[in-house]
């Protein structure tokens, strides 16, 4: 174990790699119950798709963490599987067996740019600026998802706003919400107390102790319960329908059997990719530079380097061949989860962090009512000390410099007001272009930043007007 993924080498050992991922696999244990829920809406049998979303997410990190050594996990993403559901399918009107299909050729474009080296070409272009500015913006996206997923900020219907809702403070009154602060409480005590001991144990551990406990705690408040059991063989009973549907008469064949529809199908595929590169993009570069996952010598081997030689080569070719295969087990994109930075922060930093949530993952196929019954309220205090912790990135961004600030604030603020890390990048990328340009340095600006700011220019127009 030692030798294979080189632990000492990467300053850690098996125990911390062992609470890190189980660390990650709480705070993303979620998408277990909330994939299928989602994903669902379309008609896809529930089963269905909680047996695919466990196995994707077995598929994907296990590919991660043997191939590419890094402590990443990867699932099918939630911002992407409402995009799914609730655009894809129910707005544009295709059948879930097409946009399944749009999924599949998604991935396999992320693989083609992966190996012709253009997604690294793009992650070197980003300047120190945005970087940082990712970084922390992740930050604010990570503490906001806790937060939304315990209902502590409100949106009040209000047909005069823009988004047809006023957010607000929720009012403490729910279990849900006790709960969560009983959590945040135990998370920060745990995190800030200097316990005695070798090691510190007990506080490199203390977002997993945190989870469990407040879980715990949660049973007698009636917030942790496993009232919502699925049964397994009727689970199993249902895969065979979103198994290799793709290739089904209600698939690839009915996708393109309409001319009239092929460019709304280049959008949407367009869509798709965009927001899968980004979003694996902005978590490599949020949490992998700063935590030395992604060390110097990684960085001069991705410059200089032919085929996989470095780390993050295998890491976004792990993450490109993760979609396909979920697409053809019956799920939507399956990405590198941003609550990898959970188990990060709790000292997780090679392959092995990858592999235990993938035994977790898979483990939970038969323990899926006790796992699944972790509340959000478990989890969410963990998040959004995790995003607190991101922030520091922060620090390096000279915000005097308004020619700085303007897109570091972009990039950062829109990652949570628009629920997306790729939107986010996407601000910040057109925002720096403008002010570069406005500046009288827009040949400073790197080519790619010029083509991706444009292609997320078109990307919105051809989703406004088509």
């Amino acid at each position: 174990m030692e030798k294979f993924f080189k632990l000492k080498e990467n300053g850690t050992t098996a125990s911390t790699e062992v609470i890190a991922g189980l660390t990650t696999f709480f705070a993303m244990a979620y998408v277990i119950a909330v994939n299928p829920t989602i994903l669902s809406g379309t008609g896809m049998p529930w089963g269905a798709v909680f047996l695919a979303t466990i196995i994707a997410a077995v598929i994907g990190t296990l590919i991660m963490g043997l191939f590419a050594n890094v402590p990443y996990a990867q699932a099918p993403g939630m911002g992407l599987n409402a995009f799914f559901t609730f655009t894809v399918v129910k707005g544009l009107g295709f059948s879930w067996q097409e946009t399944l299909a749009m999924v599949f050729i998604c991935g396999i474009l992320n693989i083609v740019i992966t190996a012709t080296k253009l997604r690294k070409t793009i992650i070197r272009a980003i300047p120190p600026i945005l970087q940082n500015a990712i970084s922390g913006g992740i930050g604010i996206f990570v503490a906001y998802v806790g937060l939304l997923d315990v209902g502590i900020v409100k949106f009040t219907p209000d047909k005069t706003a823009a988004a047809g809702g006023t957010p607000g403070l929720a009012t403490f009154n729910t279990g849900v919400l006790g709960l969560f602060l009983i959590g945040l409480v135990l998370v920060l005590f745990l995190l800030v107390f200097k316990f005695k001991g070798k090691g510190g144990i007990i506080n490199r551990a203390a977002f997993l102790i945190a989870i469990i406990a407040t879980a715990l705690i949660g049973i007698p408040m009636g917030v942790t319960s496993m009232a919502s059991a699925t049964g397994l063989g009727q689970a199993f009973s249902q895969l065979p329908t979103t198994f290799l549907a793709i290739f089904s008469p209600a698939g690839f064949p009915a996708l393109f059997s309409n001319a009239a529809k092929l460019p709304i199908v280049l959008v949407t595929i367009l869509a798709f990719s965009l927001s899968d590169i980004f979003d694996t993009i902005g978590t490599f570069v949020g949490t992998g530079r700063r935590s030395g996952i992604f060390s110097v010598e990684d960085e001069a081997a991705l410059e200089n380097g032919t085929g996989f030689s470095s780390k993050m080569d295998k890491a976004l070719f792990a993450d490109a061949t993760a979609t396909s295969i979920g697409s053809l087990i019956g799920t939507s994109n399956t990405t590198t989860y941003v609550e990898s930075a959970a188990g990060i922060a709790a000292g997780g930093r090679t392959g092995l962090t990858s592999v235990v949530v993938a035994i977790c993952f898979a483990l939970s196929t038969f323990f899926a009512p006790l796992f699944s019954a972790i509340p959000s309220a478990a989890t969410a205090p963990v998040l959004v000390v995790v995003g607190c912790m991101m922030m520091s990135s922060f620090a390096d961004i000279d915000w005097r410099d308004i020619t700085q600030a303007i897109p570091a604030f972009f990039a950062a603020v829109f990652m949570g007001f628009a629920y997306s890390i790729s939107y986010g990048i996407a601000a910040g990328f057109i925002t720096y272009c403008l002010t570069k340009t406005f500046k009288r340095e827009a040949k400073d600006v790197h080519p790619v930043i010029w083509v991706v700011a444009a292609l997320f220019i078109l990307d919105f127009a051809l989703q406004a007007f088509v």
